[in-house]
């Protein structure tokens, strides 16, 4: 749109033209948006805010009096404020990268060689950052004063330009990290053949244990073969040898039967005859025993009945004989009664000495 001018991300819109008051700011300055700008009566310039990188070379000289070779690079851009695009707007505006660059390395050797006087070689060597920051800190009001902010101030190298200063005090660190790097390569050296040795031994082990393993598989081999070609014979053998106890087996098995069918068929009956005749033969016995004794039994029933039936007789031939004797009796009817009692008492005592007799008892006297 004729003109509204905008200004990119990264630059800054100085529009000069305007009527400054009492050494006020001479320009409008314009950053992140756009603006009216009245043509012919006022000029519109960009000024650049991107980083910017100055390389610096220089020859310092040590407070040893040595001459050191420095190696800078510095990174820089306009600052972002009002004050600080005005500053660098009034000087770079026309020739903006050049002569930003240009100046900002001179500033910064000036500030590099006054420090590197003030310090040594060991100190420049040992302490890089000290001086870089040493550097840094002496340039920023310089360099604020023309607009221009510094990001970082890297020192790339320290040539002592062939003096061989510092390869002489590099020596001592050479020769102990040689020494030590010899150290370490005998010591990898000494691992390394040890390495190869315990291989060495590895491999010994194994062809070892390989050989004992194939020997040990040969011999398997072999024997497997030797068994197979010997399968047949021995297993007909084994065949037979079973067929034999079987047979045998079978054998003991018939005689067992036949034995038991002989127990069974012969001794048994035999037995068992034997027994009944046994028990016949005592149960007659018993059966004439018993005979026996009923008949004895039966006798000396009979006699005692015959003897009983007697008695009466007997005791009146006694009374017979006792009325025809000469007998007194003093004491009357009780005496004749004693008589009499006698008289049946004889006769029983002889009645029971005559059952003895015929039994072949004897009888007690006492039983007389």
């Amino acid at each position: 749109m004729l003109g509204y001018n905008v200004p990119e991300p990264d630059e800054a819109m100085v529009i000069s033209g305007k009527k400054s008051k009492d050494g006020g700011i001479p320009f409008d300055v314009v950053v992140g948006h756009g603006k009216w700008v009245m043509p012919f009566f006022r000029k519109v310039r960009y000024l650049s805010m991107a980083m910017h990188e100055a390389q610096i070379r220089e020859v310092c000289v040590t407070t040893q009096g040595i001459q050191l070779d420095v190696r800078a690079v510095i990174a820089h851009k306009v600052g972002s404020d009002v004050a600080s695009i005005v500053n660098a707007g009034q000087r770079f505006i026309s020739e903006q990268e050049n002569e930003m660059n240009q100046l900002t390395g001179q500033i910064f050797s000036g500030h590099l060689r006054s420090i590197v006087g003030s310090m040594t070689v060991e100190q420049i060597i040992r302490e890089r950052d000290t001086l870089a920051r040493q550097v840094l800190e002496a340039s920023k009001r310089e360099m604020g004063s023309i607009g221009l902010v510094v990001d970082s101030f890297q020192i790339q190298s320290i040539d002592d330009m062939d003096s061989g200063y510092i390869s002489a005090l590099a020596a001592p660190n050479i020769a102990k990290v040689q020494r030590e790097a010899a150290v370490e390569r005998a010591r990898a050296d000494q691992e390394a053949s040890k390495a190869q040795q315990e291989s060495l031994r590895n491999q010994a082990d194994y062809e070892r244990e390989t050989a004992i393993k194939r020997a040990s598989i040969k011999g398997e081999t072999d024997k497997a073969n030797a068994e197979a070609s010997q399968a047949g014979p021995l297993a007909e053998a084994r065949v037979n040898q079973e067929i034999v106890r079987e047979q045998s087996l079978l054998a003991q098995a018939q005689a067992d039967l036949r034995e038991q069918q002989l127990i069974s068929e012969v001794v048994k009956p035999a037995e068992a005859e034997a027994k009944r005749t046994q028990i016949i033969a005592e149960a007659d016995a018993k059966a004439v025993e018993i005979s026996s004794a009923a008949a004895a039994k039966n006798n000396r029933i009979a006699l005692d009945q015959q003897l009983i039936e007697q008695l009466p007789a007997l005791v009146g031939e006694v009374a017979k004989g006792l009325s025809s004797s000469n007998l007194t009796v003093y004491n009357g009817a009780e005496g004749y009664n004693e008589v009499m009692t006698g008289v049946v008492t004889q006769g029983a005592a002889l009645l029971k000495s005559l059952q003895s007799e015929l039994s072949g008892t004897v009888i007690d006297p006492e039983e007389k």
